[in-house]
């Protein structure tokens, strides 16, 4: 006996729509709200659980509360697994809904059923067109949040907090980042133009490439009053950069400090006889960006940078900023994450 396909068609197309009807049986008691954006936006009365465009939406609403994530944008690594609820490791990978050349897990996100969908504002009209499309078909509402820059972070925290009725949370993380953006903008006050440093970001196992000044990547550094020692006309390079540059152009550059994203050129640089003319290699002023379950400082770009600007502006003037930095990174992390990170393990981080 052969197969019909005809009717396994139309048994998928009903499984389909039960799953979808599944999805949406909480928007038949919706309410309408205005995102960040600006836009009108229809989605159920009590949202559960949601999905995130990409890893800094996500890591935003894992911080505002992990139970909250129908799926994940990104695998978990090992060490993040380490220290991630329970209810958080096994979740569906969904991906994103808008990045080129890496689209949604479309079975991954029926397997989810969030309520909604919560991206970042498109940077240019039309950008997510076919995503829209897409998760319209499927009847999930998209929630735009504004991270165009750091200081964006505590105002999309007490928006998703009145989103997802996490109030009183979201106000507890959007103070933490008032006072730290407050603290650091007093600190870089306090130090004398003179004395500010010239640094370079180096990015990758070689450390050739970087950031223009310009870049949404490298923005710590002009926020703690130090100079992006990579300059780019005409404002390029706003959002994504890695831009490849020659040792020979450091040299010229010849910045007091050094900002290491890879472990590996850290661990190289101060032994690599090309790099011993440069100032901050022969001072010892290279850094490497701490990491524990997130990135610190980048890639990707997250709430972690509310700590970040604390430990670079600690590196860079600790003469004037003399923090307790394994107790304030504890502390944040206990805050935030809702883990304990002995000291031992804290110090090592810091690379101290």
């Amino acid at each position: 006996m052969g197969i019909d396909y005809r009717l396994l068609k139309r048994i998928s197309i009903v499984i389909v729509s039960m799953v979808i009807l599944r999805m949406n049986c909480s928007s038949l008691h919706a309410r309408e709200i205005t995102d960040m954006a600006g836009r009108k936006v229809t989605v159920p009365s009590k949202i559960k659980t949601v999905c995130a465009d990409w890893s800094p939406i996500m890591y935003l609403l894992y911080a505002l509360d992990p139970t909250l994530l129908a799926g994940t944008s990104d695998r978990f690594s090992e060490e993040q697994l380490s220290y991630v609820p329970l209810q958080a490791r096994n979740l569906p990978v969904v991906k994103g809904f808008f990045a080129p050349g890496d689209p949604a897990n479309v079975e991954a996100l029926l397997k989810a059923k969030p309520d909604a969908v919560i991206a970042e504002i498109p940077a240019t009209p039309g950008m997510n067109s076919k995503g829209e499309e897409m998760l319209a078909n499927l009847h999930l509402p998209i929630v735009y949040v504004k991270l165009d820059a750091t200081t964006d972070y505590p105002e999309a925290f007490l928006f998703l907090g009145n989103l997802l009725d996490r109030q009183k949370r979201a106000q507890e993380l959007a103070a933490y980042g008032r006072s730290a953006l407050k603290e650091i903008a007093r600190i870089v006050d306090s130090v004398p133009k003179e004395k500010r440093p010239r640094v370079y970001y180096a990015e990758g196992v070689s450390g050739l490439s970087t950031e223009c000044h310009t870049s949404y990547h490298a923005e710590l550094i002009d926020m703690v009053g130090a100079t992006n020692v990579h300059r780019c006309a005409g404002g390029a390079f706003k959002v994504r950069g890695r831009v490849v540059v020659s040792l020979e152009q450091i040299m010229l550059y010849d910045p007091d400090v050094i900002i290491a994203e890879e472990p590996e050129f850290y661990k190289a640089v101060f032994s690599d006889k090309r790099w011993e003319s440069i100032r901050a290699v022969k001072a010892g002023r290279v850094y490497l960006v701490p990491r524990l379950l997130f990135n610190w400082f980048d890639h990707p770009p997250s709430f972690m940078r509310l700590l970040s600007i604390k430990w670079l502006a600690w590196r860079l003037y600790g003469n004037s900023y003399p923090l307790d930095m394994v107790k304030e990174a504890r502390a944040f992390y206990r805050l935030f994450l809702g883990v304990e990170i002995p000291d031992d393990i804290m110090k090592k981080k810091l690379q101290l």
